[in-house]
């Protein structure tokens, strides 16, 4: 069964588990996701059911890394006055920013969703994983001073991170929500798919 939208927050979702007769529930979703991963929880207590999770491991640093974290947009927007050219890499949160674009600034914004953009913000609707010399490509061509990244992990998007470690670019970081609690946790899907009866 393939659902789409909300359940009506922890409530509505332990009402589906009871009625749908589920009898275990494993929490795959990205690592901010907070909110849903929150109801999982609060719903699995309620029903007594058991809660898996795969917990994605976040990147870390390395040598020649210069990342610098920050927890919210209010934060985002103070360290970014000292650049010119960022490439936010944070999904659709940028979108609704358009209008506080500083003076001197262009952003470029890679996200799923299509969108016109403005004369000081082009958006790129794409999906990863994103190979390594087209990351070079781009960040030639755009001349991005600064990187803009969520800590989701994996390998799909990591290669944005070995292109400004390669250009000595600062990345700013945004640090990961507290998720609840799991029964189980799992580093990747295969670890969860091997653990399955």
């Amino acid at each position: 069964v393939v659902r789409v939208g909300g359940f009506g927050g922890a409530d509505g979702l332990a009402r589906y588990l009871a009625e749908a007769g589920i009898d275990q529930v494993i929490d795959a979703t990205h690592p901010y996701a907070a909110q849903i991963s929150a109801h999982a929880y609060r719903a699995t207590r309620a029903c007594g059911l058991p809660l898996w999770a795969v917990r994605r491991e976040p990147w870390t640093a390395g040598p020649g890394d210069d990342w610098r974290t920050y927890d919210d947009w209010p934060a985002l927007a103070v360290a970014l006055l000292s650049f010119r050219r960022p490439l936010f890499t944070l999904g659709r949160e940028p979108l609704a920013h358009l209008h506080e674009i500083p003076p001197g600034q262009h952003w470029t914004i890679r996200c799923l969703d299509p969108h016109p953009g403005q004369p000081r913000a082009r958006v790129i609707a794409d999906r990863g994983p994103f190979e390594l010399d087209a990351e070079r490509a781009l960040f030639a061509r755009e001349g991005f001073d600064v990187v803009i990244s969520k800590n989701s992990g994996g390998d799909a998007t990591a290669a944005k991170l070995a292109v400004a470690r390669e250009r000595g670019l600062p990345v700013l970081m945004q640090r990961r929500p507290e998720l609840p609690a799991a029964d189980r946790s799992f580093a990747d899907v295969d670890a969860l798919w091997e653990a399955l009866p």
